[in-house]
């Protein structure tokens, strides 16, 4: 019985001391030895080699040589004695012991303990020594390639969205003149006009189709709506209603209104005209240089270089806008000039004019022999 009894007490003795190592584990930061600015690790760290000593800086402000070398061996030995791993099994210990070493080398160094003394209050001064990095740390390297892609894609669908919501300010534009039958002067155009004269032919087929089932199927109705005449302005409306999808369907088909007003396709990503940048960069160069040194020559305008000056003067909306007979016109007038610029406007407000209003506008110039205001 008695072995027995040994050999559980034994086992006993052994698990106690086993939970003892564990619960001997100790926190360096629970040990009391205070705080100190060394980011680099030039002294201490982040704690006071004072007070891992076991010593109290304040104590020795009046004592320019602090602490006795004496006390501070002795401090020193004691507590490496303590702290050994391989005496002291708790975690922790190890590293307990370096910095009660690396305390004990900066206190017993004059020379590096003077230092320690005088940057004590002196961050700024610290930060002149040792350099900024030992204040900032950098992140972790972006991946450089996955930014580039990211912003390219963000930029891509951006420029998309915007270009779009140009495409569609311009299609509701001429979506509202041609619907409400705007002239030129109250905001038409040409093309609402045009857009209008298209749709009312297409209404007025799915009218006749309309009509002829209706007539065919017997209704009088038909005969009636026919001669009905009574307010004009309810039934334009009505018109104008029944037109607007038509018209609506006809603008959506124009993928390009001019002037940049289009829409987005592929080659208008971002992405795509970034890589493209450099090859038109480099043609459109090459073809300046040689536009410069005709010019220096005294060389007759080509076609091209008629086109590029007339674009300078009226921009690339009017340039789009305007009919292909138009174009050749504008060039054969050298629109750079001011004073053509000034008559090719005149001419095409007075184009918008009326019959009516053109016949006392060519009367009213002939008299004033001025431009129209």
């Amino acid at each position: 019985m008695m072995p027995t009894m040994t050999r559980q007490a034994a086992l006993a003795v052994l698990l106690i001391l086993a939970l003892a190592r564990n619960i001997a584990a100790v926190n360096i930061k629970n040990m009391g030895w205070g705080t100190f600015y060394d980011p680099k690790g030039e002294f201490c760290g982040d704690y006071d080699c004072y007070k891992i000593l076991g010593f109290n800086y304040e104590d020795y402000i009046d004592s320019p040589r602090g602490p006795p070398m004496k006390e501070i061996t002795k401090n020193y030995r004691a507590l490496s004695r303590e702290w050994h791993p391989d005496k002291n099994q708790a975690k922790g210990a190890d590293e307990i012991f370096v910095k009660i070493a690396k305390a004990y080398e900066i206190m017993t160094n004059d020379e590096k303990r003077a230092e320690y003394d005088y940057l004590r209050d002196r961050p700024d001064e610290y930060f002149y020594r040792y350099g900024s990095n030992m204040i900032w740390k950098y992140a972790p390297q972006s991946n450089v390639f996955g930014v580039v892609v990211l912003l390219l894609t963000l930029f891509s669908i951006l420029g998309w969205y915007v270009q779009l919501n140009h495409w569609q300010q311009i299609a509701d534009a001429i979506i509202k003149a041609a619907v409400e039958d705007l002239g030129p002067q109250n905001g038409g155009s040409s093309e609402s006009i045009d857009i209008r004269n298209k749709a009312m032919k297409i209404w007025e087929e799915e009218r006749d189709i309309r009509m002829e089932m209706m007539s065919q199927f017997g209704n009088k109705d038909s005969k009636k709506q026919k001669k009905d005449k009574t307010n004009k302005q309810a039934r334009k409306q009505q018109q104008n209603e029944e037109l607007r999808p038509i018209i609506t369907k006809l603008v959506n088909e124009i993928d390009d209104f001019g002037g940049g007003y289009r829409k987005p396709e592929w080659k208008d990503l971002f992405a795509v005209r970034f890589f493209q940048f450099p090859f038109y960069a480099t043609k459109n160069g090459l073809w300046m240089v040689n536009y410069f040194i005709r010019r220096q020559r005294g060389l007759p305008y080509t076609d091209e270089e008629l086109e590029y000056r007339t674009l300078a003067a009226i921009g690339h909306v009017a340039w789009d806008a305007a009919s292909e007979e138009d174009q050749e016109e504008m060039k054969k007038r050298e629109l750079w000039i001011p004073e053509n610029l000034e008559a090719w406007e005149e001419h095409v407000e007075t184009r918008k004019l009326s019959a009516g209003d053109m016949k006392k506008y060519i009367r009213w110039k002939k008299k004033q022999g001025t431009k129209m205001e």
